[in-house]
């Protein structure tokens, strides 16, 4: 059991960690050589120049100014500096509302910290039971918490009542920036520039007709069903092989580079390597020679398949991508079911270009419930056996587990020293270590269940990640055994004494979640805004890779915010201080030192380094709500089945209303501001497509729509359209080959639909 000493030694090597950490971040970006690495964004928006260009030579690799490092610090105020309108602009809104996150974190849980030091923790402290009691183990912090009152005691009454203002205050915050989300969202979709998704539906599972092509059939469809507004569409090709070629190519390429760079080194040595997997075994060649000649190879294969897949009916999948005339007219479309059989013309809006996720448009739609179930059991799966491993590394990460599997260390962990290591920081980093592939895993799960754009691929493995969190790290490192134990123990009682059990043992594991906050959110933050390995990666590409200005450009690696791993994360700080608040308060410091870090850190990557792969307009809030709101009632819900452990029965119906409420307001709230989030206000459209009109009269949509969905393979070809839309085109009438199912095949009358363009 972890004892304040081991938390101060603990807190001392994390903040030793993260301010070495924040030293070389100080000193590395100051440095000319790692510019882009630091500030690639602004290169990115061609406002920043290397400063490697126009110095001496000794300056274009080392800062001699040594003013500048006296204010090394000067990132920090510059970070919390530009006002966030701006940083909209600059950034978009999924990297603003992002950062609020870590701000609405400061404004629930600094309020709370004040008043449960101010109340709880005195009440906690004086309650003196712990130490009546013989043959107990405890350490300063168990008297800080819950544990030190005795059974039956009236100052149960002080954690329920600020329970209640716990909630309240809670409530207060999370409605406000509910309130001010979706208002930012709605003026972010009305005053952004022209978009093409502003205009786009994604159609899919186009059922099939016997007479039409799919093109054909679209066109026809939306012709008859929104004459006024439909204007164009793009159908969707099965182009995945073609995409694995061109990456396959892309690479070698990127090989061929590097040994032509070796070469030019040093003209006496030819590279050679050997033929075999990774060049490990196999005839040795003359690298450039070989990698020439497979791009040849590649590239006749890929023009190939190019072919086939323009000319191959059966590689147009049911699917395309619609556009309309006006931003109302998509508005309509999507948000409205387009036929009598609610399973075929399935209609949603298009996400923008940059955050389609072209590999899953080619799924049949039929196979994509199945698909989810499958995926439904295998995450069950995954986070009941990952309790296994979990528990293991957790024994291990303790005196007695590692006495047990190695005595012949035990001499040297009951060093003072070595002993506050293990119990104060070892856990933390156990854990740490052992969620590092998980992300891995959920997004290729996330792929499985076809999601057809990058941002719900996100939303999606960020809900299994904070499933995962929440069984395996929260529960499962609170409730002591086995996986199969923990199982067994849950299987063979009901319902209602579940909370207690876990709630039983959540104060002992206060000091495991603090070495956990602090590796993971003090050393770990730090970390983060270090960036190393994108420095590694990029010098290393700069040494072998890099041959002009453009090169060292795309050598440059922004990366952009992890949302499915980063916004579980903050969910499960949330947790642990919803939960913590009225237990052991102690925690609480803790939780607020990470958000207050962790808000001044991304603010600075957003405004420096990350470049977003796509802008969603903040459709993640109502996730981010909904997991609060989850963490909020699991609170409520052990602080109950602890207190009714401590023969305070009587205060249950009092503390069995705080959920019901809770789930009111989270009710409250969908119906209140969630419609901002999944539909776009026929007003706000109609009124940009008004002003639009007025400001751009001779604006051509069908131009600019021309290939916004194209697939990126065929970027830069001269792109074809369909024959069927240049006819539709130059005549107010298109052609149909369908038979009238009124006469005879052998009739073949042909039928007409009025296209109103």
């Amino acid at each position: 059991m972890a004892t304040l000493q081991d938390i101060g030694y603990s807190a001392a090597v994390n903040l030793l960690s993260a301010i070495v950490f924040l030293l070389a971040f100080a000193i590395l970006r100051l440095q000319p050589l790692n510019d882009r690495v630091y500030f690639p964004k602004w290169y990115l928006k061609g406002i920043r120049a290397s400063p490697t260009r126009s110095r001496a030579f000794v300056t274009k690799f080392i800062n001699l100014d040594f003013k500048t490092y006296i204010r090394f610090l000067n990132w920090m105020p510059a970070a919390l500096r530009m006002p966030e309108p701006e940083l909209i602009d600059h950034a978009g809104l999924d990297a603003v509302v992002y950062i609020r996150i870590y701000l609405l974190g400061l404004k629930v849980f600094v309020p709370i910290t004040i008043l449960a030091f101010g109340v709880l923790v005195p009440v906690n402290w004086t309650g003196e039971t712990l130490e009546h009691i013989k043959d107990l183990t405890f350490s300063d912090i168990d008297k800080l918490s819950i544990s030190n009152i005795p059974p039956g005691s009236k100052r149960f009454w002080a954690h329920v009542v600020m329970s209640y203002v716990f909630t309240f205050w809670t409530f207060y915050v999370v409605y406000k920036e509910y309130k001010k989300i979706a208002h930012m969202r709605l003026q972010f979709l009305a005053s952004e520039s022209r978009r093409p998704d502003q205009f786009t539906v994604l159609v899919r599972n186009v059922p099939p007709d016997p007479d039409e092509s799919v093109t054909e059939h679209v066109e026809h469809f939306f012709c008859v069903n929104h004459p006024d507004y439909y204007l164009t569409h793009q159908v969707v090709y099965n182009a995945n092989k073609l995409a694995s070629l061109v990456a396959k190519k892309k690479s070698l390429h990127n090989w061929l580079v590097y040994y032509q760079n070796k070469y030019e080194r040093n003209p006496s040595v030819k590279p050679t390597r050997k033929t075999g997997f990774w060049g490990l075994w196999g005839t040795k060649v003359d690298a450039i020679d070989h990698y020439s000649s497979e791009i040849v190879k590649l590239s006749e294969e890929e023009e190939k398949e190019r072919e086939r897949v323009l000319s191959d009916p059966k590689a147009v999948i049911p699917a395309a991508f619609v556009s309309f005339k006006s931003r109302w007219g998509a508005a309509v479309c999507a948000q409205t079911q387009q036929s009598s059989n609610p399973t075929i013309w399935l209609a949603e809006r298009a996400p923008e270009p940059r955050d389609v996720y072209w590999d899953n448009l080619a799924i049949p739609y039929v196979s994509l419930t199945v698909r989810r179930l499958l995926m439904a059991v295998a995450i069950f799966f995954l986070i009941f056996f990952f309790m296994i491993p979990i528990a293991f590394v957790q024994s291990l990460a303790s005196i007695e587990g590692i006495e047990k599997v190695l005595p012949f260390l035990k001499p040297l962990i009951e060093m003072e020293n070595v002993k506050s290591l293990i119990q104060g920081i070892l856990p933390g980093i156990a854990l740490k270590i052992f969620l590092i592939i998980l992300p891995t895993i959920l997004m290729f799960m996330s792929k499985i269940e076809g999601f057809t754009s990058l941002s719900s691929l996100d939303r999606r493995s960020a809900g299994k990640y904070h499933l995962f969190l929440l069984f395996n790290v929260f529960i499962g490192s609170i409730v002591t055994g086995t996986a199969m134990d923990q199982l067994k123990t849950f299987l063979n009682q009901s319902a209602t004494e579940i909370p207690k059990t876990i709630g039983v043992s959540i104060p002992l594991k206060a000091t495991f979640f603090i070495t956990y906050i602090m590796v993971d959110g003090w050393a770990g933050i730090a970390a983060e805004i270090l960036r190393l390995v994108p420095l590694v990666m990029f010098h290393l590409k700069n040494t072998f890779l890099v041959k002009t200005e453009q090169d060292r450009d795309q050598a440059m690696d922004p990366g952009c915010v992890d949302f499915a791993t980063s916004e579980p994360r903050i969910q499960f700080y949330f947790l642990l201080g919803l939960v913590y608040a009225a237990v052991t308060p102690l925690l609480l410091p803790f939780i607020v030192v990470f958000f207050a870090f962790s808000y001044m850190v991304f603010r600075h990557q957003i405004i420096n380094v990350y470049n977003q792969k796509y802008e969603s307009g903040a459709a993640f809030w109502p996730d981010v709500q909904r997991r609060l709101i989850i963490g909020l009632i699991i609170a409520q819900l052990l602080l109950l089945g602890l207190l009714s452990t401590k023969d305070a029965e009587e205060l249950t119906p009092v503390l069995i209303a705080l959920p019901i409420l809770t789930i009111w307001f989270h009710i409250f709230c969908k119906g209140r501001f969630e419609s901002a989030f999944v539909k776009f206000p026929l007003q706000d459209a109609m009124v940009r497509d008004t002003l639009e009109r007025a400001t751009d009269p001779t604006l051509n949509l069908r131009i600019y729509l021309h290939d916004a969905y194209i697939h990126p393979v065929f970027k830069g070809d001269e792109w074809e359209r369909p024959q069927v839309i240049c006819e539709e085109e130059n005549s107010p009438l298109v052609a149909t080959t369908r038979y009238s199912h009124k006469t005879t095949k052998k009739s073949g009358h042909n039928l007409s639909y009025k296209c109103r363009n």
